[in-house]
């Protein structure tokens, strides 16, 4: 590992443990020439997940462009930004778990309308408007209907 204060090529590592989330590896490193101490993560390489749109292009999964749709959909709901967080580390790691390469945004969307449906029935119906492109009062109602008949 390069030292970040003189460019040295080799250090030892003094400690190891894994972060709170054990997602990945504290390393506490001294520099073998000039002594000083640095910090360093060590994670698993994941191969990229790719999202195929309907019209068959692919692109790569965006976290942030997903937790941007939810947010839109829980505005001026009682929902924590950590509920959202956690909405979408469910949905990213059913799919590094599952070791796809790649989703359809049509399961990525049915999968965020799963997770909303337990976590708030408006957001829910909020993003379904959007992702199934509700085109009249009708259809709108017929969702609202629906969900109702879950309860």
């Amino acid at each position: 590992m390069k030292c970040p204060y003189c460019g040295y090529n080799e250090s030892k590592v003094i400690d190891s443990r894994p972060t709170e989330d054990d997602e990945k590896i504290r390393r506490r490193r001294e520099c073998l020439s000039c002594g000083k101490r640095f910090t360093t993560y060590e994670i698993v390489e994941t191969a990229p997940l790719m999202v195929v749109k309907k019209d068959h292009s692919r692109q790569l999964f965006d976290r942030e462009k997903l937790m941007r749709g939810i947010i839109r959909a829980c505005d001026k709901r009682p929902v924590t930004s950590e509920m959202i967080i956690g909405v979408v580390d469910r949905i990213e790691q059913s799919y590094v778990n599952r070791m796809l390469r790649e989703v359809s945004s049509e399961e990525l969307g049915e999968a965020v309308l799963l997770e909303l449906k337990k976590l708030d029935k408006v957001a829910y119906i909020r993003f379904a408007s959007v992702y199934r492109d509700f085109s009249d009062v009708e259809t709108f109602i017929n969702e609202l209907l629906q969900l109702q008949n879950e309860e």
